[in-house]
């Protein structure tokens, strides 16, 4: 399996359980991700994403999207890119 940095988590909203990412490569519904900091470490699949509270099926570099992570994240958490 090889990983790829996509992006770092800017911000984290624990009532809804989402992690807003900065993205620096492209990611898909559908891809496998792993965030990655000082006190997390998993991986998920993506199931959905949003763009200004708009779903969307892919994002490009540049893209701040939000998904729903199962734990909570912190700013700077690396993303990398499961394949």
């Amino acid at each position: 399996m090889t990983e790829k940095q996509i992006g770092k988590v800017s911000s984290y909203f624990s009532h809804v359980e989402v992690a807003a990412i900065k993205l620096s490569g492209s990611l898909k519904v559908g891809d496998k991700i792993r965030i990655k900091g000082h006190t997390t470490d998993f991986e998920i699949p993506v199931k959905s994403m949003q763009i200004e509270r708009k779903d969307v099926k892919t994002a490009k570099k540049g893209d701040h999207i939000g998904i729903k992570v199962p734990d909570k994240v912190r700013p700077s958490d690396a993303v990398f890119l499961v394949k």
